[in-house]
């Protein structure tokens, strides 16, 4: 159940940390006004609440952990949101990285 819900908070805390950064892009660079940018904001702030919910204490381990899955969500919300085509060297990258966040979050520790 802690890796289920390790992988749940991952998951939440890379929608609200990416969500968040596109739409401050769009406020931004999309002209689409401050009210884009203040949601984004917000957003910004509930990812780095969900990150201290972690079952592991470990500030450094669950952000250098997290890295991976921003990375992989990334690309993925470039896929949904905007059309994105990720090419080989994009997939096998986040595929990479996703390694890193399985080694450094679930192997076994004495």
């Amino acid at each position: 159940m802690t890796i289920a819900r390790s992988l749940i908070l991952f998951a939440a805390a890379a929608l609200a940390e990416i969500g968040g950064a596109w739409l401050v892009w769009q406020g931004v660079r999309e002209s689409r006004g401050w009210l884009w940018i203040g949601a984004g904001v917000i957003a910004l702030g509930a990812y780095g609440f969900v990150a201290t919910l972690q079952p592991d204490a470990n500030f450094g381990r669950i952000l250098a952990a997290y890295g991976g899955i921003f990375v992989a969500g990334s690309l993925a919300w470039g896929m949904v949101v905007d059309g994105f085509e990720p090419d080989r060297y994009d997939i096998a990258g986040a595929l990479l990285c996703l390694l890193g966040v399985a080694v450094i979050m679930y192997a076994p520790r004495p």
